[in-house]
């Protein structure tokens, strides 16, 4: 397994939980990430993502594991086509009913053509991701009030659902920048390269740091 030179971990704010990422960004970026929580049920989420030069996301990999279930998904972006699969062992619901919760989506996309569109995406709970759209559209840098809209195929965690996700990213200032979906919006705080610092209600970085190298 390639050795990666970065690391981030964000504590969860709305839950018992955290992520921690490992990466590479010296063309595109690749990562790879665990993701643990205590809601909707507990559970952990491991994914693998990889973005090309121009920050358009080509593969995402991700799984999900509770007690009694697994859920898996890959989507794969080739000649302007979205690719989906997906698989389930034992029974997400009946955690989640047993949780009081409402039954969940079944995992990947029954009409992946509906995701044509989409440029980027989205693993909900992860604010690894939110970075892909600032990094692609060049919003890094960009004068206040600056605006740009796009289509994310967003997988909800942790039933591993992919659906299509009509998303606006406003540049506040250098380091902030609004992501708003639906009547749902945050302002988001990020570092120099894009990468999310704190996310209101969700996640807080504790930790952002480069390799160094052996002199």
């Amino acid at each position: 397994m390639t050795v990666l030179p970065k690391t981030l971990l964000w504590d969860r704010l709305d839950t018992t939980g955290a992520e921690h990422v490992l990466l590479d960004d010296r063309g595109g970026l690749y990562a790879r990430g665990t993701m643990l929580a205590n809601d909707p049920v507990p559970h952990t989420a491991r994914y693998s993502l990889q973005v090309d030069q121009a920050w358009a996301s080509v593969r995402l990999e991700v799984t999900t594991e509770g007690a009694g279930w697994l859920r898996s998904v890959r989507l794969e972006r080739a000649a302007g086509e979205w690719h989906v699969s997906a698989g389930e062992q034992g029974d997400l619901d009946a955690a989640l009913i047993a949780a009081g919760r409402a039954r969940s989506e079944l995992p990947g996309c029954e009409e992946p053509e509906r995701l044509v569109e989409a440029l980027d995406v989205d693993l909900g709970d992860c604010p690894l991701t939110n970075t892909l759209p600032i990094r692609r559209l060049g919003l890094l840098g960009e004068a206040p009030g600056t605006s740009r809209t796009i289509t994310a195929a967003w997988v909800l965690v942790p039933s591993l659902a992919v659906i299509p996700s009509p998303q606006t990213y406003t540049v506040l200032d250098e380091r902030h920048h609004r992501y708003a979906s639906g009547t749902f919006a945050a302002d988001l705080t990020v570092d120099e390269n894009g990468y999310v610092l704190h996310y209101p209600g969700l996640a807080t970085a504790t930790s952002v740091r480069s390799a160094t190298p052996r002199r």
